[in-house]
């Protein structure tokens, strides 16, 4: 757990010390609406493997954090994790790689944009994100996307039908998704992301437009699609607002891509870190 000023935040940790010698680029994974660190259990390994020092975090409210009152949007959840770099001690040539996912790809756009503390950005199947574009009112909004109700529902039943939907994943991307879960001392289920947070962040994302935070982004930025039909208006908008964008199509991938396809991920992350060193070098050279 560190304390980063404004809330306490649950972080799990892998690789190599940042200020050793065999030590690569850090990297800052986050998550999703309603989802948790542990989803980037497999990514956060591959990295963690190959040099880089690894912090996958429970954003306020999920996972093992603090449950604030307030502050459930996005770009408070930004301020949080630029409050976590700072505490981190990653700044100047330790700055990371910060990737996020879904509503996690929000947030870290609003870091990037907002923050000199990132040296590149990874935007996970999100980060162009806008429901005011899909829907007029907000809560015709809530009455689409409001999560469901766990009511009555046995937690072993739920982990069951959760392993059978996945069956092409690797164990610790299931094991990720059913820490979004709590099981109850009779056996029951709720979500660990209270009801009325969850609605906070949807109304937060009903309300931002990432279009107006692209240009502001001076970092390497990669945009990692997934689906049926990858890509789309929303995805091509992003690629061509951000000054220096990138994109990896998942083509047929999960949403939760990073839990599906690990190893492949981590691969990108790691190539978008070489990319960041790039730049890097680049400007102490023009500047020596």
């Amino acid at each position: 757990m560190i304390d980063t000023g404004s809330v306490r935040l649950a972080v799990r940790r892998s690789g190599p010390s940042p200020t050793s010698a065999e030590a690569q680029r850090p990297v800052l994974l986050v998550h999703g609406l309603a989802s948790n660190a542990r989803l980037w259990d497999g990514v956060s390994a591959r990295l963690g493997e190959a040099g880089h020092p690894v912090v996958a975090v429970d954003q306020r409210g999920h996972g093992l954090s603090q449950v604030p009152d307030g502050g459930y949007d996005t770009d408070t959840c930004a301020d949080d994790l630029a409050d976590l770099v700072r505490a981190l001690g990653w700044v100047d040539d330790l700055a990371p790689v910060v990737a996020g996912q879904s509503w996690g790809g929000n947030v870290v756009l609003s870091l990037a944009a907002r923050h000199d503390v990132t040296a590149g950005v990874a935007m996970v199947d999100g980060g162009w994100l806008r429901l005011g574009g899909r829907f007029d009112t907000f809560e015709e909004c809530w009455q689409v996307l409001a999560p469901p109700s766990f009511d009555g529902m046995l937690y072993a039943e739920l982990a069951e039908r959760i392993t059978s939907m996945h069956p092409d994943w690797p164990l610790e991307g299931v094991a990720g998704t059913l820490a979004n879960l709590l099981e109850l001392p009779d056996g029951g289920t709720r979500a660990r992301l209270a009801r009325e947070h969850h609605r906070s962040i949807v109304r937060s994302l009903w309300l931002g437009d990432p279009r107006r935070l692209y240009p502001r982004v001076t970092v390497p930025a990669l945009l990692m699609p997934a689906g049926a039909s990858v890509g789309g208006q929303a995805v091509d908008e992003a690629a061509t607002l951000l000054p220096d964008a990138q994109v990896s199509e998942y083509v047929g991938a999960h949403h939760d891509l990073h839990a599906q396809h690990p190893a492949r991920c981590a691969l990108d992350l790691h190539d978008l870190a070489d990319r960041a060193d790039a730049r890097s070098r680049l400007s102490k050279e023009s500047s020596a």
